[in-house]
């Protein structure tokens, strides 16, 4: 009845963030990143029975400059967790993390202060893969759901169902908050964490 009757048979129409997000989604490049026995499972996801060429990640890079997915595998030490940082940083932008197996999300089983009780302290995580270690399937689930992710970003901040403007401002930093409402401040062991953000 629209402008779709009048075009030619071949013709698609789109949005361009729903056009960027499939190219972005279909082709991640992870960087070549292990740290203790997550890896394993990792390079066996990437090896030729699971063949995740499938999905556009055959290339798992040697530089993080041309990496846009870190999947952190395994437990983070405190000696390393300044050098994921690091490694975060220098990856271009968009970028992604996948926190692959229990020590890479809360710690697992070493509850001590010499490992990182979860990722998500150093670097935002997109994507949690439970499991000690997990199956390769549980990765290559964790990229899809990654991949729906990413097909469904916005690359401006819109108003949520049901949302009024003025709490759509408010919640985005374009208007101030009330000088009434009292301020939320992290107590106790959190209040030392660094903010992560992208």
């Amino acid at each position: 009845m629209g402008l779709e009757s009048r075009l030619p048979t071949g013709i698609l129409l789109t949005s361009v963030e729903k056009f960027v997000g499939w190219s972005r989604a279909g082709s991640l490049w992870p960087a070549t990143f292990g740290l203790a026995c997550c890896a394993i499972e990792m390079m066996a996801t990437g090896a030729g029975h699971y063949d995740l060429s499938r999905f556009g990640m055959e290339v798992f890079r040697a530089s993080p400059r041309q990496a846009d997915l870190m999947i952190v595998a395994g437990r983070v030490s405190q000696k390393m967790a300044p050098v994921v940082r690091n490694l975060y940083d220098q990856m271009a932008d968009p970028k992604w993390v996948i926190a692959m197996g229990v020590c890479a999300s809360t710690g697992g089983m070493f509850n001590n202060y010499t490992i990182v009780q979860g990722v998500d302290h150093i670097v935002p995580v997109d994507m949690y893969v439970p499991g000690c270690p997990p199956r390769p399937e549980m990765l290559m689930d964790g990229i899809i759901k990654l991949h729906e992710k990413i097909r469904n970003e916005q690359f401006v901040e819109r108003p949520r169902k049901g949302e009024s403007m003025e709490d759509f401002r408010r919640r985005t930093g374009w208007k101030d908050p009330d000088p009434n409402e009292p301020v939320v401040t992290p107590h106790g062991p959190f209040a030392q964490l660094p903010q992560v953000g992208r």
